[in-house]
């Protein structure tokens, strides 16, 4: 309770409390110049009872802010509510294709004109053979599925990077900042992850492997021009057998410059 009076954010009780504090402060002090001038003599004195002028803002003013002021605070928190379920995809709670793809843009956007740290990757990861999954267990099966590979996928990368959910059983990272050697393992850390989880379902034992396919970029580029060489590299993960993880350098003209 305490750390939420002190919280002076839009969603806190401390700016309702603040803000009411300085209005209240503010009638008082415009009762007093309303009371204590004469349109007259164009003089300043006090008032017949200058204490009304104190106690009547009292009475009346916290509650009127406070009411407003929280009524606005409601308002933010619902609006904060909106964006969060608007961006999130609902099985999964990973953001949602359009939140990813706008969070992606707005991270290229930052660095596009920074001479250091513009390095990065971006990782498309698709469920193997998922529609057997489906099918020997029903999409229920299948949405236990989708949910335990993101959490492995969260619990394989760091704090700050950025999972989505681009559609059915495809997923996408961006790694801010991750060395071209780092970006190899990462994607083997989520695979073999993934491959060495057993999911039981129905009382059966469910075996889950994903493909990997990525992209390491150090110059300008966008979400669709990285999200377009790491769907070729992820199709062709899948090509060569599935459960395995082909990246290539953004740069490279050919697919012999894949780093692992």
């Amino acid at each position: 309770m305490a750390k939420q009076i002190m919280d002076l954010s839009t969603f806190g009780w401390g700016r309702v409390i603040v803000l009411s504090s300085i209005g209240t402060l503010c009638c008082i002090a415009v009762a007093f110049a309303i009371d204590s001038y004469s349109l007259t003599t164009g003089a300043w004195r006090w008032g017949e009872s200058p204490l009304n002028n104190v106690i009547i803002p009292l009475v009346l003013a916290p509650p009127f802010f406070g009411y407003l002021l929280g009524k606005q605070r409601e308002l933010a928190i619902a609006h904060r509510e909106l964006m969060i379920v608007a961006s999130t995809d609902a099985l999964t709670l990973c953001l949602n294709r359009r939140a990813f793809m706008a969070m992606v843009d707005g991270f290229l956007d930052r660095v596009a004109n920074r001479k250091t740290e513009r390095t990065g990757a971006l990782l498309v990861i698709d469920v193997d053979h998922f529609k057997l999954v489906n099918d020997r267990f029903g999409h229920d099966g299948g949405d236990e599925a989708l949910k335990l590979i993101v959490q492995i996928i969260k619990g394989s990368v760091r704090e700050y990077d950025v999972v989505g959910r681009i559609g059915g059983e495809e997923f996408s990272v961006l790694l801010p900042g991750v060395s071209p050697d780092t970006v190899g393992k990462v994607a083997e850390r989520i695979r073999a992850a993934v491959y060495d989880t057993e999911l039981k379902l129905e009382g059966e034992s469910c075996r889950l492997s994903v493909s990997v396919g990525g992209v390491v970029f150090e110059r300008d580029a966008s979400f669709s021009e990285l999200y377009r060489f790491a769907d070729q590299r992820l199709y062709a993960a899948k090509r060569n057998g599935r459960n395995r993880v082909e990246i290539i350098h953004a740069s490279s003209r050919e697919d012999q410059a894949r780093i692992h």
